[in-house]
């Protein structure tokens, strides 16, 4: 196990992941910071507790928008099928 140091906001936190996985932990860190940053310019100065908390809120917000969009996304396989059927009734038509 290895412990990566991952700045947020001017802060660095100790964080343990598994061999190998640091580089991704630390991009993690960049994005979580990055999100921070965005929410400190947006609504100004907050404690550490309170943008820790908007900042949870926020992301698990997008997280939830992104699965519902996911959700009513119509993939390739979906069209393919769509367009299988309307040709089979077009066949039966005919």
């Amino acid at each position: 196990m290895s412990v990566v140091s991952i700045p947020i906001v001017n802060r660095n936190y100790p964080m343990g992941c598994e061999d190998g996985q640091e580089s991704r932990l630390i991009e993690l860190g960049r994005i979580v910071d990055a999100r921070a940053r965005q929410i400190l310019e947006k609504i100004g100065p907050l404690q550490e507790n309170a943008l820790l908390a908007t900042l949870c809120i926020v992301l698990v917000d997008e997280i939830q928008q992104l699965k519902q969009q996911n959700a009513t996304a119509v993939s390739d396989a979906d069209l393919h099928e769509i367009l299988a059927r309307i040709r089979e009734i077009k066949h039966k038509l005919n």
